[in-house]
């Protein structure tokens, strides 16, 4: 029987890599797609938990100590939405100017459009602002603005923010990776992004910010028994 449906179902490209990873056994191949889906949810899951750990903690972290008329989401003032502006050269040689924070506004602007505009809750817009949105507010141009007068407070004192960052943005990585349906096995040139190594990290800032929450998440993590069924 002719198994062209599944080129039909995954399409050649996709599929395909699978085959390359199993020697062209087409059977193994559709083993192994079904595996990393499986091995996909399992970490999804762990990392859908992370997320909101994550926002809440965030936001505790400016709330705290946020001296605005309003929510630090809402304040057009907030360091996560004004200006940064960052000069570099390009390959020509040119000086061009960027405002890093351009993306987090409009994220920001979208979700409280989304969320009924002057009508928004800070709750509400947290809840739909994407991964990404958190993630960028430990990068390297939030360092004097957001980590250290806020985000840093989330943390055990003398945390690197860069390391923080990396491990984040390997998450956030890995995640779209999963919400797009892509290998997530074959990381192997990206040590830092295979799936035991993301859960490892994971589990390691989880228990930074919310040490309750990670002691709970961590028994009932699917990933390391998924890991274990690879074809």
């Amino acid at each position: 029987m002719s198994d062209v449906w599944i080129e039909d179902w995954l399409g050649v490209p996709r599929f395909q890599k699978y085959v390359d990873s199993c020697s062209g056994d087409r059977t193994k191949a559709l083993a192994l797609y079904e595996w990393n889906v499986t091995l996909g949810q399992a970490l999804m899951r762990d990392i859908a938990h992370f997320e909101i750990g994550l926002r809440n903690a965030y936001n505790t972290a400016f709330e705290e100590r946020w001296q605005g008329s309003s929510h630090w989401l809402l304040a057009p003032d907030s360091p996560a939405v004004t200006p940064i502006w960052r000069i570099k050269k390009d390959r020509s040689g040119l000086k061009r100017g960027s405002d890093v924070n351009y993306q987090n506004r409009r994220s920001v602007d979208a979700a409280i459009r989304g969320c009924g505009g002057v009508r928004a809750t800070p709750g509400k817009v947290m809840a739909e602002l994407s991964f990404g949105f958190w993630r960028h507010l430990t990068s390297s141009s939030h360092e004097k603005t957001v980590w250290v007068p806020y985000l840093h407070h989330a943390y055990p004192p003398k945390t690197n923010r860069a390391s923080v960052d990396r491990i984040i943005g390997n998450i956030n990585i890995v995640r779209n990776r999963i919400a797009h349906h892509e290998p997530i096995f074959d990381r192997t040139k990206i040590p830092e992004q295979e799936p035991v190594r993301i859960q490892q990290d994971l589990m390691g800032i989880f228990s930074m910010i919310a040490p309750e929450a990670a002691a709970h998440l961590a028994p009932s993590s699917a990933v390391a028994q998924v890991l274990a069924q690879r074809p």
